[in-house]
């Protein structure tokens, strides 16, 4: 709304329609820390008059003075990816939250399109960097260039263990525990695996908690029976690969009675190769996933799979970068946190006792 000259409504102008003075209205509007000591039936004054008046606070005269813009760089590597949909969510909500504005780039996975993204937000002024990983993260020049930035950076899927950078990971070795621990109870003991790129740390974390249950209970883990998914930047590529590695798992003629992906997309890819084989599934073949994604619950049979919860993951990444904001403008030491957040299993029709 404007006033009658026909400009943007200024504090002179809501001063002049509350009554108080400049000074007072401008304490009250900009919460300064004399706002205190304003009596509240002035302050309710001031900001009805405000309201009526429609008057908007001039952000960038706010900038040059706090120095804080309240926006948040929240970089994603390829928003196609169905994994970032549900982080996205958590992020955007616990920063509508703490009143803080999300400014989002995709790099659709190109490390120099990710440099230069990361270049304007930085001249933006934002106040903190989150990034939602991929592959593409391991690129350890990269990480080397979001380590030396001086401003709150928090990593989300990935375990990154620096002391300048936050993260944000679901616990892979426990997951992988929960699926071999639910098919072993099953009954399965030919178990088939396709691995993650060995690129990724998250595929080498699964398959030690893999190594680990099976030693534990004495299985064995047939390396005929284990493929890796090829490294790739196209997060859709694990459809096409689970696809034809599950062909060639039965082309070799190994029997196999479950077989463990490494996320949903690539055990979707399997589902669609066993459909094509006409091996049934749970009867012939059980058939695990991680992540569930929302095409998991939607596949037909319904896929088993490994749940993050990547809302929660989301909001835990606002909840550091808020945590850090404020150990700076306390002028505390603010150590980087490393959070794992617990898997949940969650079983669907995918899956059943071996036949």
């Amino acid at each position: 709304m404007n006033n009658a000259k026909g400009s943007a409504v200024t504090i002179r102008d809501v001063a002049r329609e509350s009554g108080f003075s400049v000074t007072t209205v401008s304490i009250v509007l900009n919460d300064a820390p004399l706002a205190r000591y304003i009596p509240p039936q002035t302050k309710r004054c001031i900001e009805k008059a405000a309201r009526d008046l429609g008057y908007r606070p001039n952000q960038l005269a706010r900038y040059l003075r706090s120095k804080k813009s309240q926006t948040v760089g929240v970089m994603v590597f390829d928003i196609t990816d169905p994994f970032c949909t549900p982080i996205l969510r958590g992020i955007e909500n616990s920063l509508y939250q703490a009143s803080y504005l999300p400014v989002l780039a995709d790099a659709h996975n190109e490390r120099s399109r990710f440099e230069r993204y990361l270049e304007m937000l930085l001249e933006r002024r934002v106040e903190g960097l989150i990034v939602v990983a991929n592959w593409l993260l391991v690129d350890i020049n990269l990480l080397a260039d979001l380590e030396k930035r001086s401003i709150p950076t928090v990593v989300i899927g990935g375990e990154i263990q620096t002391e300048s950078i936050n993260s944000v990971a679901v616990d892979n070795e426990t997951g992988a525990r929960l699926i071999l621990d639910y098919l072993y109870s099953l009954g399965h003991r030919k178990i088939a695996f396709l691995r993650g790129p060995k690129r990724l740390s998250s595929s080498g974390k699964r398959w030690t908690g893999v190594r680990a249950f099976a030693h534990s209970m004495g299985l064995r883990l047939d390396p005929k029976l284990v493929l890796h998914l090829p490294d790739s930047l196209d997060p859709n590529s694990s459809f096409e690969a689970g696809y034809e590695l599950t062909e060639e798992l039965l082309n070799r003629r190994r029997a196999f009675t479950a077989l463990v992906a490494y996320d949903d997309m690539t055990a979707l890819g399997a589902l669609r190769a066993l459909a094509k084989a006409r091996v049934r599934v749970p009867a012939q073949c059980s058939v695990v996933g991680f992540d569930d994604v929302a095409p998991a619950a939607l596949s037909l049979p319904s896929l088993t799979t490994i749940r993050q919860p990547m809302e929660t993951m989301g909001s835990a990444a606002v909840s550091i970068f808020v945590d850090s904001i404020k150990a700076s403008l306390q002028k505390r030491e603010f150590a980087a946190v490393h959070r794992k957040v617990a898997p949940e299993l969650v079983v669907r029709e995918s899956t059943g006792a071996p036949s």
